[in-house]
């Protein structure tokens, strides 16, 4: 089964590749992996449901700096040095293919490995000359195209190219710079009858233009930012004071990392687009709003991929008395968030098998802001997510 990645140069893929390889090779376990070891009546999953296993993947992708991998991995400083040197082979043979960017989009991270095609229509044409070339020459049975890209900034997400599929093709060929680099990217994924994910904040296959698109021509599609660390601990917490009838007056919540996507949420813009994604949580899962709800993410150099996300939470419970709860989340961004991108893949791949097109709500569990096919407000309880995907995969029927 084919990954084909955009940002393959990032600490979140670099991740994910050495992490297979290193399952390959017998050197590390299935450890962070939620799907790993689910059985069903007893059963393993793979066996149940048809999915590819872990050590089917071959990895491909697109990013804006041409290094091989090994010296991407090497920069990140995720992978210790016994990992770097037994998955080294793997990562040093792979070189990201030229990337479709615009700066305007995504300012703080930039590079020069570009593909030579300026309009919109002709980055189109490369992505899905790539994915035609990656599918022929690994010989792959699936495809899934995972967006780990940096954050850009949202364009106007009313305006008319983006609104139905025959309004985007025209937006195309008119070179209309509403539609996004990773729009660019969804659109050729779809085209290509290729499963899309966007595991970023920003917008891609959610607007309307290719919900209709990925329906029309039943391309299972996902997303929108994966839900790692502390969207994650809210998601747990929320539906716990809810189900206690403790009232939340405030959420404080503030995040510090050094990596290339917190270098990219240092412009404003594609912090906006961040925050939007976070902070819808909250107040759907308690069913009032928390007027006194702050997020902030500050980029930090020394603290690399080692992100510390901080929450004070005020409560009010019987009699009016008030309470607190403080959560200090010392994570790493990139081993929480690559272990997820995998299973996305895995399981978008079995959605295509089933022949199961559009939007993939089952997988809201993996997401901040899950899309949903007809703009209603998604779960966000990760409890409740949760049992959503077991009982789709419970159903799954087995064989490609």
């Amino acid at each position: 089964m084919g990954l084909a990645v955009v940002g393959l140069g990032g600490a979140v893929a670099t991740t994910a590749v050495a992490g297979l390889e290193l399952l390959r090779r017998g050197a590390s376990d299935t450890s962070g992996l939620p799907l790993a070891g689910v059985e069903l009546d007893g059963v393993p999953l793979e066996t149940v449901t048809g999915m590819a296993g872990y050590t089917d993947l071959v990895v491909g992708g697109w990013d804006l700096d041409g290094s091989d991998l090994f010296k991407a991995a090497e920069q990140h400083g995720v992978l210790d040095s016994r990992q770097l040197e037994h998955a080294g082979p793997a990562l040093s043979s792979i070189t990201p293919w030229p990337a479709a960017g615009d700066e305007d989009f995504c300012r703080n991270v930039t590079g020069g490995n570009v593909v030579l095609a300026e309009t919109r229509r002709a980055q189109v044409d490369a992505v899905r000359a790539d994915l035609v070339r990656f599918r022929a020459e690994q010989d792959l049975d699936g495809l899934v195209l995972v967006n780990l890209a940096s954050t850009e900034r949202w364009p106007d997400p009313a305006a008319p190219a983006l609104q139905s599929a025959g309004a985007f093709e025209a937006g195309l060929d008119a070179d209309d710079r509403s539609i996004t680099p990773a729009m660019v990217y969804a659109y050729a994924a779809i085209a290509e009858g290729v499963g899309y994910v966007n595991f970023t904040p920003s917008l891609a296959a959610d607007v309307p233009a290719l919900v209709e698109l990925a329906e029309r021509r039943g391309v299972p599609i996902a997303g929108k930012d994966g839900k790692t660390g502390q969207t994650m601990m809210k998601t747990v917490l929320a539906p716990a004071f809810r189900s206690r009838a403790l009232t939340v007056e405030g959420w404080y919540s503030t995040n510090i990392l050094g990596n290339r996507d917190g270098l990219a949420l240092e412009d404003p813009d594609s912090l906006s687009s961040k925050l939007q994604t976070k902070g819808s949580v909250l107040d759907s899962i308690l069913g009032y709003p928390v007027e006194d709800h702050v997020v902030r993410i500050d980029y930090y150099r020394p603290r690399g991929d080692s992100k510390e996300a901080w929450d004070a939470i005020d409560l009010v419970g019987f009699l009016g008395q008030r309470m607190q709860v403080k959560v200090d989340f010392q994570c790493r961004d990139s081993i929480l968030a690559a272990p997820l991108a995998i299973e996305l893949a895995r399981l978008t791949d079995l959605a295509a098998q089933r022949g199961e097109g559009g939007v993939q709500t089952q997988l809201g569990w993996f997401f901040k802001a899950p899309i949903s096919p007809d703009g209603a407000p998604p779960e966000h309880a990760l409890h409740r997510q949760e049992q959503v995907l077991l009982d789709w995969l419970a159903a799954a029927p087995a064989g490609r």
